[in-house]
């Protein structure tokens, strides 16, 4: 049998539409992979998200919308109904890719299935229980410096991003932009301090996910000239964005993990200051796509270098390393070594 008619479920999370409206990192990536695939000739695919998801794959859904999209619903109880019923389905598959963090996890003793699990991030040090509880599964990072000591990890995938809605422009715009979640790990409040050392105009994008953080750190500052909040922001709306963009602050307080906003950034030609934590370095070429800095001060002083930086650049960086068909071709070559893995065992089985 072609490995490209092996029956593949791509299992993504509900919180958001699959693809997202706006933000929902995980369910990019889910729709990413699954249309990925299907464009690299996989003929039995299907994506288990929303019912109202998009995709070109074959689509089954529990849940009518997301629940951070619709506040009646209970978040767990969405997941749990979620998981469960694909579960309940395994034995239609080859192979399971949950890019649904840990609780798919603690069905793998009920299911004959193999399940391979794309870990975009531990939220916490304590889910790493369950991630260690099933060291016989399969685990890819999606960067180096994101992983656990402790886990068999078959392999890093790089996400890969939609080309299609980011346009090159190699022209810069006037302002310094920072795009993202509205939350204290990203930084937001440091990309202000840099607008402001720097004397330069800020747009802020994204969604408020901590509203003390939020009214405390940000909305003090913004004042619809200088340093304006426009809110979440779309495909089309993020490509607009990133016209009006000299460069992209993203001072992460923690170590970041991929950084889908530095690939989009740079995709459209942007150079992007980022703090050095995390995978910033393996998504940034320092010096030639953008600037690795170590606090605000550094920031500043690399915003005064940002023309040095070339666009064109930015953009081939993102070509080589950062597209949808280049992850699709990395999860090809791990769903074989699964598949090589799991026909290993069964002629163990059989002798």
């Amino acid at each position: 049998m072609d490995i490209k008619d092996k029956r593949i479920a791509i299992l993504a999370p509900v919180a958001w539409r699959t693809p997202p409206r706006a933000y929902g990192a995980w369910e990019t990536v889910a729709s990413n992979i699954t249309e990925g695939l299907v464009a690299r000739g996989w003929k039995n695919v299907t994506l288990f998200a929303t019912k109202e998801s998009q995709t070109k794959a074959k689509l089954v859904g529990f849940v009518e919308r997301g629940y951070e999209e619709d506040k009646s619903q209970i978040p767990l109880v969405s997941t749990v109904l979620h998981i469960g019923k694909v579960m309940k389905r395994a034995g239609e598959f080859d192979l399971i890719h949950s890019n649904f963090d840990y609780i798919p996890l603690t069905y793998l003793p009920l299911i004959k299935t193999p399940m391979l699990t794309t870990i975009h991030g531990f939220s916490d040090p304590d889910i790493l229980r369950v991630y260690r509880d099933h060291k016989e599964t399969y685990y890819v990072s999606i960067s180096d410096s994101d992983r656990d000591a402790e886990l068999p990890y078959v392999a890093t995938v790089y996400n890969g991003i939609d080309l299609s809605n980011l346009t090159f422009r190699d022209k810069p715009g006037d302002n310094l932009v920072f795009f993202g979640r509205i939350h204290p790990d990203k930084g937001a409040h440091l990309a202000i301090e840099v607008a402001r050392k720097c004397g330069m105009d800020l747009i802020i994008a994204g969604i408020i996910q901590d509203e003390s953080y939020f009214d405390n750190f940000i909305k003090p500052y913004v004042n619809d000239s200088s340093i304006r909040y426009i809110g979440p922001v779309n495909p089309v709306q993020r490509d607009a964005l990133l016209k009006e963009a000299y460069a992209v602050i993203h001072l992460n307080t923690i170590p970041e993990r991929f950084g889908l906003v530095m690939a989009e950034s740079m995709a459209a030609g942007v150079p992007v200051i980022a703090m050095d934590l995390g995978s910033c370095r393996e998504v940034i070429a320092d010096k030639e796509t953008g600037y690795l800095v170590n606090n605000v001060d550094e920031a500043v002083e690399a915003a005064g270098k940002i023309e040095k930086i070339s666009r064109k650049r930015c953009r081939e960086h993102v070509e080589a390393n950062f597209t949808i068909d280049k992850m699709a071709a990395g999860y090809e070559k791990v769903y074989a070594e699964i598949f090589r893995r799991e026909a290993e065992k069964a002629k163990g089985r059989a002798s």
